[in-house]
C-alpha cells in the first residue's frame, strides 16, 4: 500500500485537502482509503503561521507506478494548487503532499528518502495515518503505525474534524 500525507495551511484548506484526496485516485488501483481531516498546530514553522489541516490517503498503487514517478507527480500536483519554490522553510502553503510509504520499499538518495524520515516522530502524520493503515509495518522501525503513534511522548495537539472517507 501507498501512504500519502496531506497538509494545507493557506487558502481554503479543508476544500484543498478534499480536492487533493480525490485527485490522488489516478495513482490507485482500486479504492482510496481517506482519513478524517485533522486540525494541527504548525510545527517548526515561522511565527504566526496558521493551523494546518492534515489527512492521510492509502491505496494500492497501479502496477506501472514506481516511487520516483509518484513523488514527481505529487510535486506537480502541489504546483497546480499554487505551491511554488521554497523561499522559507516550512512557510505556509496551499498543499503539501508527502510520500510516506510505498509498500515496504526504501530509498536513500540526496533528494528522496523513503519511508519519510521524520514521519514517525510527528503526531500530525501518524494520527491520520493510523486511521487508514493502523497495522501497516513501518520499514526499519519494527513496529506498525498504531504502535508508533501510541509511543509518541510529545504534547503536539491534534483535533479530528470529521470522519474518514472512502473515495
Amino acid at each position: 500500500m501507498v501512504l500519502i500525507g496531506i497538509g494545507s495551511n493557506q487558502g481554503d484548506s479543508q476544500r484543498i485537502v478534499h480536492e487533493a484526496m480525490s485527485r490522488l485516485r489516478v495513482f490507485a488501483q482500486g479504492e482510496l482509503h481517506c482519513s478524517s481531516l485533522w486540525r494541527t498546530a504548525p510545527i517548526d514553522c515561522p511565527p504566526g503561521s496558521p493551523d494546518f489541516i492534515n489527512a492521510a490517503v492509502a491505496f494500492a498503487a497501479r502496477p506501472d507506478l514506481v516511487p520516483e514517478v509518484l513523488l514527481k507527480s505529487l510535486k506537480a500536483l502541489e504546483a497546480e494548487f499554487g505551491r511554488g519554490a521554497k523561499t522559507q522553510r516550512n512557510a505556509p502553503r496551499e498543499l503539501d503532499l508527502d510520500l510516506l510509504l510505498f509498500d515496504d520499499q526504501t530509498r536513500h538518495s540526496e533528494d528522496f528518502v523513503l519511508p519519510h524520515p521524520r514521519a514517525v516522530n510527528r503526531r500530525f502524520v501518524l494520527a491520520p495515518a493510523a486511521e487508514v493503515l493502523p497495522d501497516a509495518p513501518w520499514p526499519g522501525e519494527g513496529r506498525n503505525i498504531r504502535q508508533l503513534l501510541n509511543e509518541l511522548s510529545d504534547d503536539e495537539q491534534v483535533e479530528r474534524l470529521d470522519h474518514a472517507l472512502a473515495l
